[in-house]
């Protein structure tokens, strides 16, 4: 990403002449988002039985083999794909949205519950520049973290090593290691 953390919708040269004309970088990044959905769309459309038709959508969606014993159940959601890293032993449930394309990473034995969801992209918040950029930044969880089910994990949050997102939870800030975090704005209630 350029730009402080913004990729630019548009060529900048172009709109400087007054034409909005997508930029090389975001076209990229659009066609990538519809192979990805139509991937996923087939994904989720499989027999669940179906583990082998499961594990070749998804090297394809994450553009890589699989990690050992990683667990994913449909439906699943992801608008990149190719910057999601899943560690060994990662099991994430039904229902989960990874908006990827600034990075999302999960070390080894995360747990996810249904509905969670976790977005490394977004906007900016100035008027002027909300529909001319991209802003985000990566999303890190590490090791043996547990995220609750429908939890919101926001751009750049980090959290630590076996830290415990509640259900619900709206993170917007870095989490330490061995917390709990609760709250619509997630906040810690203790540490081990």
């Amino acid at each position: 990403m350029t730009r402080d953390r913004f990729l630019p919708i548009h060529d900048p040269e172009h709109l400087a002449a007054g034409e909005r004309v997508l930029g090389a970088e975001f076209r990229a990044m659009s066609e990538r988002v519809l192979a990805v959905s139509a991937l996923t769309s087939r994904l989720n459309l499989l027999p669940f039985d179906d583990e082998a038709g499961r594990a070749t959508l998804l090297e394809q969606i994450l553009g890589r083999p699989l990690p050992p014993r990683l667990t994913i159940y449909p439906p699943f959601y992801t608008d990149h794909g190719l910057r999601l890293e899943l560690g060994e032993r990662v099991f994430i449930n039904q229902g989960c949205t990874f908006l990827d394309f600034a990075g999302i990473r999960l070390g080894d034995g995360v747990m996810v519950g249904p509905k969670a969801t976790f977005i490394s992209v977004g906007h900016p918040v100035d008027p002027e520049e909300r529909r001319q950029y991209l802003s985000g930044a990566p999303i890190l969880v590490g090791d043996n973290a547990w995220i609750g089910a429908g939890a919101t994990i926001l751009p750049g949050v980090t959290i630590g090593r076996d830290a415990v997102i509640a259900a619900g939870a709206i993170v917007a800030d870095d989490v330490p290691a061995r917390s709990l975090v609760a709250g619509p704005k997630a906040t810690v209630l203790r540490s081990w």
